[in-house]
């Protein structure tokens, strides 16, 4: 019995083309950052759910595609102005621009429509200070904290700022307008972000100087001031835990778990200081950092809804 073969190249064909578009596919999701945009959504989520929406599923909807794509574009467009700094680094090397898997323009053109359309979704699905926000976010991610990374130690707290806007996001797709509390949650995000960005820059600080970034932990080649600063902004970040329970939005059940977990972030910080046990410490204050915010925000949103 004869076999027909003529057909395997064009099978083999199409799986060669099948694992293609599937590497290409991967390569533009993994320019989205999707880690850092993954934090975004669910910050945005909390800051959506912690000013007591009304359950309108579509604005819901509008405000976790729109912030989603925002701040995809926005890892995207830093990937595309960094791709010359991420070659140059072991930890970045492989990304699909500087590894050459996506080009410089495909990648700039994919940024900017991630960004259009988050925007424009957040303001016809949501409302414009949702938009603004959101816009707010990328431009100030990619327009000042990016180029702010070359130039000044600065940057991370720079970088703060955009990083905390999220809360706001989903805040404004809810009322259209930002509560007290609303403040508070961006406060909380503002500092928790030094602390575990502190401990990643001491982690990786000499790729980073590969990359020709001005990082405080390269300008402070001890590690003293990186140390001092996580210890400050863990301290300053467990006082604004306290403020939802201070201004009466949320229970004094909330209080003692804000401070046990309080504690739980500064022992690692206080560890940072510890000049012979600098690296373990910066390991520990980063997977410590990772675990707290979720500890403490998803307790945050239940306390407020309940009390």
């Amino acid at each position: 019995m004869n076999r027909d073969t003529t057909s395997q190249p064009d099978c083999l064909q199409a799986g060669n083309c099948s694992a293609s578009v599937k590497s290409r596919l991967s390569d533009f999701y993994e320019l989205t950052k999707p880690r850092l945009s993954f934090l975004s959504v669910v910050t945005a989520v909390v800051g959506y759910l912690a000013a007591d929406p009304s359950k309108d599923a579509a604005v819901l909807l509008a405000m976790l595609l729109g912030t989603s794509l925002a701040a995809g574009g926005a890892g995207v467009l830093n990937q595309w102005w960094e791709r010359d700094a991420d070659a140059r680094m072991v930890r970045t090397s492989n990304r699909p621009i500087p590894a050459g898997r996506v080009g410089p323009l495909e990648a700039l053109l994919f940024g900017l429509l991630l960004s259009i359309a988050g925007c424009a979704i957040l303001y016809f699905g949501a409302n414009p200070l949702a938009a603004v926000l959101s816009a707010g976010t990328v431009a100030s991610y990619v327009l000042l904290y990016t180029p702010l990374k070359r130039l000044t130690t600065w940057n991370t707290i720079v970088g703060a700022f955009p990083g905390a806007l999220p809360p706001l996001i989903g805040w404004a797709a809810a009322e259209g307008s930002i509560g007290a509390l609303g403040w508070i949650l961006f406060l909380i995000l503002f500092f928790w972000q030094l602390p575990h960005f502190f401990a990643i820059a001491w982690t990786h600080r000499k790729d980073y100087e590969k990359g020709g970034f001005v990082m405080l932990s390269s300008a402070d080649t001890a590690g003293h001031k990186v140390a001092v600063q996580s210890v400050v902004f863990t301290l300053a970040l467990i006082l604004c835990t306290l403020l939802p329970v201070f201004f009466g939005y949320a229970s004094w059940l909330f209080g003692v778990l804000a401070l046990a977990l309080g504690v739980y972030l500064l022992r690692p910080a206080i560890a940072f200081l510890q000049l012979d046990a600098r690296d373990v410490g910066a390991r520990k204050l980063f997977i410590a950092s990772i675990c707290y915010l979720p500890a403490l925000l998803v307790p945050l949103v239940v306390d407020l809804w309940l009390f």
